[in-house]
């Protein structure tokens, strides 16, 4: 696997959990919203310091029985066919893994939770279904989207969430998320910063106005056990 980064604590990534996230690089969306844009895009990847798996083993087995939790996020971590196996290494140094997904590869999500390997999945949802491919692009499988997140509800705890912003998603769009997701455990509303994007056209994108968020969320609360906004 290759790894961006590494932030050696956390305890926002991996709600209720003292943990360290690592970044894997490569992603198979091109979000033009995207706030990681050197683990995307190949051009700025190549400029991005690589750490080598060795030496992130290495830390967490220094850090065993002082973390509690690894998030392992990206890029898209599930690109990586050893994914498994390195989590499979986390677990056996007894930490708790949240997978942060975009929901492409479903079949290494089913493999993951078959093997009890995941313990926390976020699951990133980009649009409503009809609007999907608007936002990541044409290529992508509703199948498989649809299949992850039904995936992720079998996990011991997840969650589902979406970084908003209008240029992309209206009222409309963000209840018709919430009627698809009906009934899962939580979901979150993300606010866009345009501060570093994948797209720089989209750094002079607005955020939505905080009142106008409050009230989304507050219609949203109908559909789920938990609805916040994350700043």
């Amino acid at each position: 696997m290759i790894f961006g980064g590494i932030q050696k604590l956390t305890l926002i990534d991996y709600p209720g959990t003292v943990a360290a996230t690592v970044f894997t690089v490569g992603c198979n969306f091109t979000c033009p919203f995207c706030h990681n844009p050197e683990l995307v895009d190949g051009r700025l990847s190549s400029s991005q310091p690589k750490i080598d798996q060795a030496d992130i083993l290495r830390f967490f087995k220094i850090r065993s029985g002082i973390l509690e939790g690894v998030c392992v996020t990206g890029g898209e971590p599930t690109l990586y066919p050893d994914l498994p196996d390195f989590i499979r290494e986390l677990k056996n140094m007894g930490f708790k893994v949240k997978l942060d997904t975009n929901g492409t590869n479903p079949g290494m999500v089913k493999k993951m939770l078959d093997e009890n390997l995941l313990d926390y999945i976020a699951m990133d949802i980009k649009a409503p279904l009809e609007k999907y491919k608007k936002v990541v692009g044409p290529k992508i499988s509703l199948e498989s989207i649809q299949q992850s997140v039904e995936l992720t509800r079998r996990a011991p705890s997840y969650e589902f969430r979406t970084t908003v912003l209008p240029a992309l998603h209206s009222r409309k769009d963000i209840l018709s998320i919430g009627r698809w997701l009906d009934g899962s455990r939580a979901y979150y509303l993300q606010q866009f910063r345009p501060i570093k994007t994948l797209n720089p056209d989209y750094s002079r994108e607005k955020s939505f106005e905080w009142n106008k968020l409050v009230e989304i969320c507050n219609a949203l609360k109908l559909f789920f056990d938990v609805c916040e906004i994350r700043e």
